[in-house]
């Protein structure tokens, strides 16, 4: 049982159990602890804030958001984000869980790479964008006090390269569907990874329609 860090913690539900034996059994170590630090990111994050919202969807979906970069998706042609919204929702529904709220968490997962957007839906959606920011992109690191960071790090270590790992991963997870990465900043890791990953350029798709003007 992980301690709770600023008044935070796991849900204790057999619901959030569940989920994390699932996501335990199915990502790489780099991407269970990524996940299940941009949880407690996001939950710190919508106390600082005041926001009113639910842990367990939280909870839910900052664990299913990567999912989709996972190997049983290396045929899937769709962004890996819907891979991991409707593997969550079809987790969700199995259990009895409400179309409302199943739809919170799908917003959540499929969104969290679409900056501008999920900040202005529900707190759910919004932080778990918030927590993966903080936890790729380091958004918001300065919000942290130095014993908040600590104390997530030492309950899910970030490993010594993690930043470079987290980028393979997300090369491993797209590199077979480049077309799904186009309008997205997925495209730039395809672009790091892959000299030879030519980018859609929207300009010279609008100037190629068989329109006349």
């Amino acid at each position: 049982m992980v301690e709770p860090i600023s008044g935070v913690r796991i849900p204790d539900s057999k619901l959030a159990r569940d989920v994390t034996q699932l996501i335990r059994d199915t990502e790489s170590e780099l991407l269970f602890h990524h996940s299940a630090r941009v949880y407690f990111w996001g939950a710190i994050t919508g106390n600082r804030q005041g926001l009113n919202f639910d842990p367990e969807l939280l909870y839910t979906a900052a664990m299913f958001h990567d999912l989709g970069l996972t190997a049983r998706y290396e045929g899937s042609q769709l962004r890996f984000e819907v891979d991991g919204a409707n593997a969550a929702r079809d987790f969700l529904r199995s259990r009895g869980i409400s179309e409302g709220d199943i739809e919170t968490v799908w917003n959540a997962v499929a969104l969290h790479t679409t900056p501008g957007i999920p900040e202005f839906m529900r707190p759910e959606i919004a932080l778990v964008q918030a927590g993966a920011g903080m936890d790729v992109a380091g958004r918001g690191y300065e919000q942290f006090t130095d014993g908040q960071r600590e104390a997530v790090i030492a309950a899910f270590p970030r490993e010594p390269d993690f930043k470079h790992g987290i980028i393979d991963a997300f090369y491993q997870g797209m590199k077979h569907r480049p077309a799904s990465t186009f309008g997205t900043f997925n495209d730039d890791v395809l672009a790091f990874k892959d000299p030879g990953f030519q980018r859609i350029d929207m300009c010279s798709v609008i100037l190629a329609s068989k329109w006349r003007s």
